[in-house]
């Protein structure tokens, strides 16, 4: 990863146009109701402050389709963007144009400038390079903080870096770092444990993480497709039967990677699906035709727990099983409670995101107990899968054109 950081340039006394993700989860009175991302800001935008920057802020909410609709305004963030970040915030009702420079240019230092939604602006989404433009008017140079808009090549990701000085912010950067030594230059062994619903959605994971981990650890609907390809029963499963090729297509390839593909040797088994339903713990060929597989079952955790001991680098990504349904989330639990052990222990780098994954690891109580957990859902996703992240491509070409 070749990019600067805010580390790297004085920013004393310039206004910092900063692209962050305030893509943030809120009720129906427009309350927020998980301040993560906003929280995850807070080292930059105290940094900024510190060196007497001027932050003005930019950032996309919804998908307002490229049109102004009140629905979609950032109105609503100042107050709880004022209360994580100990710091006054001002609301400015357009993102581009003189009323925006005007408002900029009259705000005291001190006070953090909010910008309306990117998204109202067609621009912004078709990567449009005169929109980029307008945007670069209102900053002296560019700070990137939002890893999970990254896969997105739009005019405040990729287009603007060619019209701004470019560097990464420090959530950027900590985001890369952390998916860099997990993935890129880790220390082995390395375990990736992958689970969820479907490897349709997940092919390109899945073949990406065989050529770069040791064990590939499996669970979920996933791992039913797997047994099911190799002979096993699943009952009435969540099982992708038409992908049995694809399974078969990916154990050739890990054999010749040698990546051992971990699978269940046990599982929790329910007739009703509810929470709570009465359950057995069966093995691999014995699920009744009105059985469905809920859970990793004890002799499985206990393989996984046993396989964590002898591992130093742990990639996750997605539940071992229904964790949304007591008790059905005891294997994610077990599994998750291992690795957050293992982390504080100082054995293991446990990198952890996309998808319900940092849900699933809330759950089981260990949310500050891996080393980083990525909030991105779909930047996190395409970096495990090997893809290029325009946002980030653009930060290195913009480091190139500096040196």
């Amino acid at each position: 990863m070749t990019f600067q950081t805010l580390n790297d340039v004085d920013l004393t006394n310039r206004t910092v146009l900063l692209r962050a993700d305030l893509n943030v989860p809120v009720n129906e009175a427009k309350l927020v109701t998980d301040t993560t991302r906003i929280d995850r800001l807070k080292p930059s935008i105290d940094h900024l402050l510190k060196q007497k920057a001027k932050i003005v802020i930019i950032s996309h909410f919804g998908r307002p389709k490229g049109q102004v609709n009140p629905e979609y305004s950032l109105s609503f963030l100042p107050k709880t963007l004022e209360k994580q970040w100990k710091v006054p915030v001002k609301f400015v009702t357009e993102c581009i144009g003189d009323d925006a420079i005007t408002e900029i240019e009259n705000t005291p230092e001190g006070t953090v400038i909010l910008l309306e939604n990117l998204r109202f602006h067609a621009g912004e989404e078709g990567n449009d390079a005169d929109f980029a433009e307008e945007l670069s008017a209102l900053g002296d140079i560019y700070v990137n903080d939002a890893f999970s808009t990254a896969h997105r090549a739009h005019a405040s990701t990729a287009a603007i870096t060619r019209y701004l000085p470019a560097v990464a912010g420090l959530l950027m950067a900590s985001e890369l770092s952390a998916l860099t030594n997990a993935l890129e230059a880790p220390k082995k062994p390395v375990v990736a444990i992958v689970g969820g619903a479907k490897i349709s959605t997940k092919l390109s994971v899945l073949n990406n993480l065989i050529q770069k981990v040791d064990k590939l650890v499996l669970g979920g609907g996933m791992a039913n497709t797997f047994l099911y390809a190799m002979g096993h029963p699943v009952g009435k499963s969540l099982c992708e039967k038409d992908m049995a090729d694809e399974v078969k297509a990916i154990q050739k390839k890990a054999i010749a990677a040698n990546c051992e593909i971990v699978l269940p040797i046990d599982r929790v088994a329910i007739r009703e699906f509810t929470a709570n339903a009465p359950s057995e713990i069966i093995g691999l060929d014995h699920i009744a035709d009105d059985q469905e597989c809920v859970d990793i079952g004890p002799e499985t955790i206990k393989q996984i727990e046993a396989l964590l001991e002898e591992t130093k680098t742990v990639l996750w990504n997605g539940p071992m099983g229904v964790f949304e349904m007591n008790p059905f989330d005891n294997g994610t639990n077990k599994v998750a409670q291992a690795v957050a052990r293992l982390t504080k222990k100082g054995q293991i780098l446990s990198v952890a995101g996309g998808g319900d994954t940092v849900s699933a690891l809330d759950n089981a109580g260990v949310i500050d107990d891996f080393s980083y957990i990525s909030t991105a859902g779909g930047a996190f996703l395409e970096w495990i899968e090997g893809k290029t992240l325009p946002g980030v491509a653009a930060l290195q070409e913009a480091s190139k054109k500096a040196a």
